[in-house]
Parts: structure tokens; sequence; C-alpha cells
């Protein structure tokens, strides 16, 4: 039976991934907004939908299936009562302050059909729909300027970071800022209740109500043996521990897990904004998360026979990859060359944050042509798309994958 959850690789060729076409959330931004919402830019919509339609066809090309995150949720939502369970917990996770909102808001999105009730899930409700529909008592809680009643998700088009599949398991995450944690429900429902997932006995390797935050665009699938995880500005040391605790005792093949600490801020937000794998020995690294002679703070994170977790730690990035992956060499290749102009410039435009489809092939922004330059001259096939609007939600091709499926090596 196929499996409906492998990933074993970060490079393996890549079978079947999830995405998210920006739609009227991403215009439901105004620059009163963007700080809350997490964005540094408005970008424009409908050059922003082209630009990813170029990254999907250029996945298909690949011969990899694309399946889009709103169909998915649709296909899930297949029951009234299922339906009305899902309105019911994205009204309780917004946090609504009245009865009377509550049920408001919940009837205004059971009036759509399924599929427009994703969408508007997804783009939010301004106060002023409310109004329309009924004015009565709603005076007192329509004050102030702030016009959502239920926010836009305008992160949605990373749909790296809700969730992620290591083996043949998966963390449906908990997010760290506000504004995303309604994100990981999303593929809760697609796990249990589509079709596709559900019948399937899918081992779960974190929870969105853990304690501590967890997002995808710090996990790494190194190798069917090995998972790397950031100790960023989104995932914590303790998430990293229970992720390890749980799948080091369920997942047979998974032997080490390698907790790698790098800068905690926003132009570093996760571990795959400065490090990705484009091959079997070789990587895209932002070289500033180094220290002198390649010294970082890393942790191997094993079980022990009497199934404890030890820790050890590491200096070198260098070292550790060559000594898990049981490598003599590998080759970092640094974005932007390691210019002092060129590379801060190309990382903020994540010129590190790749996404391979095959061993030595990835596909990159269009705008980050000196690191590209470079990972061509390393050998390596890359398939540029273009990116002036998709760029500006801080995220590059790797963020806006949900790998679900990749051959095995």
């Amino acid at each position: 039976m196929k499996k409906q959850l492998n990933i074993t690789s970060e490079i393996g060729e890549l079978k079947t991934v999830v995405l998210h076409r920006p739609g009227k959330e991403v215009e439901n931004l105004t620059p009163n907004l963007m700080e809350r919402l997490l964005f540094d830019d408005i970008p424009y919509l409908p050059v922003m939908q082209k630009e990813h339609d170029r990254f999907a066809d250029a996945l298909r090309s690949c011969g990899t299936e694309v399946l889009y995150l709103e169909d998915l949720v649709s296909e899930a939502l297949h029951t009234e009562k299922i339906k009305h369970e899902f309105v019911k917990q994205v009204l309780q996770e917004s946090k609504l302050n009245t009865t009377e909102m509550f049920s408001l808001l919940k009837e205004y999105l059971l009036s759509f059909s399924t599929k427009d009730l994703i969408k508007k899930v997804m783009a939010g409700v301004l106060k002023s729909e409310i109004k329309q529909i009924d004015s009565n008592h709603l005076n007192d809680m329509l004050e102030g300027d702030y016009p959502f009643l239920l926010d836009p998700m305008p992160n949605l088009y990373f749909t790296r970071d809700p969730a992620a599949v290591i083996g043949n398991g998966i963390s449906i995450n908990q997010m760290f800022e506000g504004a995303r944690q309604r994100e990981s429900l999303f593929m809760e429902y697609i796990m249990k209740h589509h079709p596709r997932f559900a019948a399937e006995d899918i081992p779960r390797w974190y929870d969105r109500d853990d304690s501590f935050s967890l997002e995808g665009g710090d996990e790494l699938v190194l190798s069917s043996e090995v998972a790397a995880i950031g100790v960023s500005l989104r995932t914590s040391a303790q998430a990293i521990e229970n992720l390890a605790q749980r799948i080091l005792s369920q997942n047979n093949s998974l032997k080490k897990v390698i907790a790698v600490e790098i800068p905690k801020t926003r132009a570093y937000m996760h571990l795959d904004t400065v490090f990705t794998m484009v091959d079997y020995d070789k990587f895209t690294i932002h070289p500033d998360i180094q220290g002198p002679d390649d010294e970082m703070n890393i942790h191997i994170l094993e079980q022990d026979p009497d199934d404890n977790i030890t820790i050890s730690k590491r200096t070198s990035l260098t070292e550790t990859l060559k000594e898990v992956l049981h490598l003599t060499e590998i080759v970092l290749i640094p974005c932007g060359g390691g210019h002092e102009i060129a590379a801060p410039r190309e990382q903020w435009n994540d010129g590190s944050n790749t996404l391979a489809v095959a061993p030595g092939v990835v596909v990159t922004y269009d705008r980050n042509y000196v690191s590209n330059q470079l990972l061509r001259d390393h050998g390596i096939k890359v398939i540029e798309i273009p990116s002036s609007e998709l760029s500006r939600g801080r995220g590059g091709p790797r963020c806006m994958s949900m790998p679900i499926v990749r051959k095995d090596l």
C-alpha cells in the first residue's frame, strides 16, 4: 500500500507536496496591521498569485503531485457535523469575547458553501460584514478602529511551518506567534478527517496543544536516521526534547535528533532560512550563523538502552554533519558567496532557503542570482521562479512547501 506520508530525507525525489495559493487574506493587509500579522510589506496579490502558479508549475514539471491546502480542508469537512465542529473550534481559538458575537459569526460562516467557508476563515471577517447581517445590539462590541472580528491569515502560503512530516509521522505544531496559531488547525482536520489520511495509522510526533513552540521551518530530515531541528526564535529547546523523546521511542529508523542553535532574530527566523540541504554532501548556509572556526552550539539527542534521552554537545557544524551522515567531506555553499553586501541581502530574500526536488536539483528565487550561480558552480541544477511579490512575506521555496512524500534514497 502506498504510504501517504513518507519523508526520509531533504533531497529525495519529491513526489507529493502541499501548497497554499495566496488569496484574499493577503489583500486584507494594511500598513497598520502589518506588524500584528508579521509582514514587512504588502504584496501585490495578482502578481503574487502568478508567481505562485509558476512555482506550482515548476514542481509539476519535475513530476511532483501538487495538493492545495484549501482543497484538502474542504474535502476533510465532508459532513455537517465535522463542518460545525471546525467552525466552533476556529471561533474558540479566535478568542471572541461575547456569546452573541460567537453565535453571529458561527451563523455567518455556516451560511457559506464548504469551499467558500474555508476561504472566508483564511481571509478573515470584517466587522462591517456582520453589521450588514444584523446591526442590533452590536454598537458596544464594534467600537475601536480595528477592522476585523476574525483575523486574516496572510502567512498561510508558508505551508512548511504549521506541520511537518518526519518519516511516516507528523508534527502538528504549536506556532510561536499568535497571528499564526490557528494555521495548524487546518492540518489537524486534514489528518483526522480527510479520506486520504484518516484511515492511516499516522504517528503524531507533536501536537498543536503542546506547551512549547515548534515550527516546520526548523525541522529538517537529513536522512532516514537523522533529523536536524533549529533552536530558533520560533522553536524552543524544550519542544525539540519532547519531539525527540516521542520520535526516537516510536520510530524504528530515526536514531538521532540534532539541535542546532541559531541567532534568535527575525532575519534568521528558522533554521531553513540560513541552512538547507541540496545534495548528498552539499548544503547552503548563511555564514553569519557560524562563529570563529565554524563554532556553534549543537546538541545530539539519542536514546539509550533504557529509553532515556542522552544529550551530547558539539561545536562544529561541518564535523557534526560528517559524523551523523557518515561522510568524509561536505560542502557548505555560502549565501551570496559570503560577500559583505550580497550575503545579507540575499539571505534577507531567502537565498539559502532552497527546496530540493531531487538530489542536486533545487527550486530557488530568481532574485538571488549570486547564490544561484554559486549553486550551479557546485554542480547543482537550479530551477528559478519569479519572486518580486512572494519574497515580501520573508520566506522562500522551502517555506512555501510542505512535502508529504519523497522517494527514499
